[in-house]
């Protein structure tokens, strides 16, 4: 089982889907396009590089060039075929005396040597030795038009068009710097051409051309760019050996976090990530995956929460809508056992039936509004003044309170948006809960309207009653929740009334809150928008 969970984790770690195997194709990919963009830009530079120092050397041999080679253009005759050659070319010769380096007996002329170019002279049909192998060499002027000089040691010239000439002759002039063009002979071998004007009076009416094969420099380019060829992929194998563990480190994390995704259910939403892994972009994503389990742990804790509240809500709503049905169930029992020929025993249980009934109605009548409430809370407001529309129940407080001590205290002028009939429920809910608590000789009930913050307004009932403990505060608003088991049918109501209110105040965009000390009373306070 082991070996088949590491096989799987392999599998997926060397997927074409997996993060590891792209991060790792995509950069060698981008790596090995960065090298060959730079081999060939090297190349290139590099080629250009021989060019153009293989061009100052040809130029600094034309410069050094016997300026007796370009005087005369019978010294360097035009090649042609045997039989266009009439007569031997005579070179002239100087003078020399009789006895010293002459050969007065045989009569015989010697040809002048050249300094720097021996063996350079040649009257035959081939023209001249070229004294540089490789190498082409012509002179272009006016006059004579193209001559090549090169012979069967040499490379032959190739010879560019008019056009390309005068080009050549007007950038100088221009720009003043040397330039090389390159050119294929007639036998298609590549040459780099360098020109220059002859030296003398002669300026650009003669033009010198020197070339030499580029196959060569292009070797030396060449062989370069296949060691960086060879060292760029000993680097990127290299580069593959060294990146392997170090992703595998990097995305050490992100394991991590799988893992702990596939361990998470439904039970265990606690768990979390840790907030600190070394990289920010993990971090982050650590952070998003709390977030989420810390929403999706108070979601389940709410649906449950939910959920017990319904099957508590139902638990008690049965109970309450039993406890009449069966009061009925009995008294009608009662009544056809014969109670009904008795009219004190027949009184009496129609006007129990009917309390309970009226108990009844009053429930459903309830469940009905809070479910309303919940549905759509609709309210119909209109500018009321709080302190009249306290005024307008006082007898009707007076009246539930009995012999208890009520007490008014009225802040005047405080309007609110309010709708009258659902807030007089409040405060109705609110004084009969207060009724219920208090001492029925000793009670005292203070009904207070106040303007403690800007723009809202308190309304507050507060009693002396025996209060309510800390840990039943925090559900006195539950639907059907009592803090004493004892308040139940005499005492206390169905523990809708304080569900109701809070439903109502909540809809007209208020709080409603309690404070309470066990021995020494309670107060609810409403908080309302004003005008």
């Amino acid at each position: 089982m082991k070996r088949r969970d590491e096989s799987g984790v392999l599998r997926r770690l060397t997927s074409p889907r997996s993060l590891r195997s792209q991060l790792l194709s995509r950069s060698l990919f981008i790596l090995a396009l960065l090298l060959l963009l730079i081999g060939t830009v090297q190349f290139v530079v590099m080629k250009n590089f021989l060019y153009s120092n293989q061009a100052e050397t040809l130029l600094s041999q034309i410069r050094s060039l016997p300026k007796d080679l370009l005087m005369n253009d019978s010294f360097f005759p035009i090649r042609r075929d045997r039989s266009e050659i009439a007569a031997p070319v005579e070179i002239p010769q100087p003078m020399q005396p009789s006895g010293e380096g002459s050969d007065s007996a045989s009569g015989a002329q010697k040809t002048p040597e050249l300094p720097g170019f021996p063996d350079t002279i040649d009257t035959g049909d081939r023209g001249p030795f070229l004294f540089l192998p490789d190498t082409s060499l012509a002179l272009i002027s006016k006059e004579s038009g193209f001559i090549s000089r090169s012979n069967e040691s040499g490379l032959p010239a190739p010879q560019l068009s008019d056009e390309d000439y005068e080009n050549i002759r007007k950038n100088w002039d221009n720009k003043g710097t040397d330039a090389y063009r390159i050119a294929h002979d007639k036998n298609g071998i590549e040459q780099l051409l360098v020109f220059r004007p002859a030296d003398g009076p002669w300026g650009w009416n003669r033009l010198i051309q020197m070339g030499i094969a580029t196959a060569p420099l292009k070797a030396i380019a060449l062989r370069q760019l296949s060691i960086f060829i060879i060292l760029s992929l000993l680097a990127l194998g290299g580069g593959l050996m060294l990146y392997l563990p170090v992703l595998r480190k990097t995305l050490n994390p992100l394991d991590q976090m799988v893992s702990t995704v596939e361990a998470l259910d439904a039970g265990n939403l606690d768990r979390r990530f840790p907030a600190s892994l070394g990289q920010t972009e993990i971090d982050r994503l650590a952070e998003s995956f709390n977030g989420m389990l810390e929403r999706l742990q108070t979601s389940f804790a709410t649906e449950r929460e939910a959920k017990e509240q319904m099957r508590r809500f139902i638990a008690d709503a049965s109970h309450e809508l039993r406890t009449p049905l069966t009061s009925i169930h009995g008294f009608l029992e009662v009544l056809l056992r014969g109670a009904a020929d008795k009219p004190e025993q027949l009184n009496a249980a129609l006007n129990s039936m009917l309390g309970e009934a009226k108990r009844m109605k009053k429930l459903v009548e309830d469940l009905l509004m809070l479910a309303k409430l919940d549905r759509q809370p609709v309210v119909s407001r209109s500018e009321t003044r709080l302190d009249t529309l306290v005024e307008e129940m006082m007898p009707h407080l007076r009246m539930l309170a009995g012999e208890r001590s009520v007490k008014f205290n009225l802040t005047p002028e405080i309007k609110s948006m309010v709708d009258c009939d659902k807030i007089k429920q409040v405060v109705l809910n609110l004084f009969h809960n207060a009724v219920q608590h208090t001492d029925p000789a000793k009670g005292e009930i203070t009904v207070s309207l106040t303007m403690p913050m800007k723009n809202w307004a308190r309304l507050s009932v507060e009693d002396n009653g025996p209060g309510i403990p800390a840990e039943h505060l925090p559900h006195v608003f539950e639907r059907f929740y009592r803090s004493d088991a004892a308040r139940t049918r005499k005492q206390g109501g169905a523990g809708l009334g304080l569900s109701i209110s809070q439903s109502i105040v909540e809809a007209h965009g208020g709080g409603i809150n309690v404070h309470s000390v066990a021995g020494e009373g309670t107060t609810f306070e409403v908080e309302l928008p004003v005008l």
